[in-house]
């Protein structure tokens, strides 16, 4: 059976079918300072259920974004780290950053309470 066709309405669409959403930035973001563990990414991405960060773990895998390495340890170690072509991805997640943080300091010029937890890039900002 064929694979259907993809089809997308720019480059924005065919970006965000690969790290759209609230959780995929997020995790990659996490992942960018090296490789990391399941449980590890649970604690850091606050909000995140067990079973959502493993869909969203295969999809970003599948994608060739992360690759998931297995160790054979008892009991079991899997860590998870960006590939090369994930990689690519960096100065999109920087992009974004950026423009969240002058949105934040917009936010609060204008009298609002709002707080930048992680106020730097580290992990993904490697140059």
């Amino acid at each position: 059976m064929a694979e259907k066709q993809a089809s997308y309405q720019n480059g924005v669409l065919a970006t965000l079918s690969v790290m759209g959403g609230k959780w995929k930035p997020l995790i990659l973001c996490h992942m960018g300072a090296g490789p990391i563990r399941p449980a590890e990414l649970l604690r850091v991405v606050p909000g995140i259920s067990q079973k959502v960060l493993t869909d969203q773990l295969r999809e970003l895998e599948r994608d060739e974004i992360i690759a998931r390495h297995v160790y054979n340890e008892v009991p079991p170690h899997v860590e998870y780290e960006i590939t090369p072509y994930g990689e690519t991805l960096n100065k999109v997640l920087i992009a974004m950053s950026t423009w969240g943080e002058d949105r934040i300091k917009r936010l609060q010029e204008k009298g609002q309470s709002v707080d930048l937890v992680y106020p730097d890039h580290e992990g993904y900002d490697n140059d």
